[in-house]
């Protein structure tokens, strides 16, 4: 990961002063000071480039092949609203010759559907606010391009999906100027990522806390479920408590209580297993811990969002799990 500092106005300036040449790849030029950026580069791969709202229980999409570069940008612009941070890519976009195909905010995207059904590079690099996102897809012939923005309370995020042909030598080229070309970008120290919480770990409430107030997910990772049930096993549970505390600060607080499940089984039965462990959540902090029931509600993705690799069993218990995710007030 590296964390570019350079001045948005500059780094506008001379994306403006290159005309663009097809094939060219698309540089965005992020609007506001970049704090982080995490980048993954797939010579040969491929991304469903989402082109229409989530609807009917599908999200429709137009497969892309090639090299997929996937990025995620944490920006400085605490005051700056969503449009603020896409107009200006979108622009970038148009003046790339990229056609824009689609564009939604949270609502008319479809909400916690959409976000779940597409691509999105895991936290702590790119965090999504479920009820403040904005998304735009394009493309130039056989090249695609996706925009994903949205903010937690103290940051914004940019996540920039892009995918076209694969530029013969690129991977020899590439092995090469990793090996002989110094790295000339300026760099801040790296943050330490912020890993999803345990908050059964250490002080529970104020762990909790922390995270639900910077509007990112806690993993209620002591929770017990008997296998393949959706009820909680009989026990007292820090990570409830914390939430309860969490939400009674506040009465206009909500949370997404969102479960999780491994990959084994069939995709139907694990989502709807999901929701029902979310949903048992949600009646143990109503009944037991007195939390307002318009302040919670449940949802299950099933394993449509992976935390570890589903190839081992280290890996299938880590993804088995509820979070509880801050809703916008």
């Amino acid at each position: 990961m590296t964390s570019p500092r350079r001045p948005a106005v500059a780094l506008i300036a001379a994306l403006l002063a290159l005309a663009p040449t097809a094939g060219q790849a698309f540089e965005p030029a992020m609007p506001a000071p970049v704090d982080a950026l995490e980048s993954e580069v797939e010579t040969h791969g491929s991304y469903d480039l989402p082109t229409g709202p989530f609807a009917a229980g599908a999200l429709p999409t137009r497969r892309f092949e090639g090299a997929v570069d996937r990025r995620a940008y944490r920006l400085e612009a605490p005051r700056a609203t969503l449009l603020d941070l896409k107009a200006p890519l979108r622009d970038q976009l148009v003046a790339a010759g990229f056609d824009i195909l689609f564009e939604c905010e949270a609502r008319t995207c479809g909400g916690f559907d959409f976000r779940f059904a597409t691509e999105v590079v895991p936290e702590p690099a790119m965090h999504v606010d479920l009820g403040e996102f904005l998304f735009l897809s394009a493309a130039r012939g056989d090249e695609a391009v996706s925009l994903l923005v949205s903010r937690s309370a103290g940051a914004a995020f940019v996540q920039v999906i892009q995918v076209g042909p694969v530029q013969p030598g690129a991977e020899v080229d590439a092995a090469a100027a990793d090996a002989t070309a110094p790295d000339q970008t300026p760099s801040l120290p790296e943050r330490p990522p912020a890993p999803i919480v345990d908050a059964a770990a250490g002080p529970a409430s104020s762990a909790a806390a922390v995270r639900l107030d910077a509007g990112l997910p806690v993993a209620l990772d002591d929770l017990v479920f008997a296998s393949g049930a959706a009820e909680l096993e009989p026990g007292d549970y820090p990570s409830l408590g914390a939430l309860a505390d969490w939400l009674a600060a506040a009465p206009a607080r909500r949370l997404i209580l969102v479960g999780h499940t491994d990959a084994s089984g069939s995709l139907a039965a694990n989502v709807a297993l999901s929701k029902r462990r979310a949903e048992a959540v949600r009646r143990a902090l109503i009944n037991d811990l007195g939390v307002a029931p318009g302040q919670v509600s449940a949802e299950g993705v099933g394993p449509l969002a992976p935390r570890d690799s589903n190839q081992t069993e280290e890996g299938r218990r880590k993804n088995r799990r509820v979070e509880a995710v801050p809703a916008s007030t």
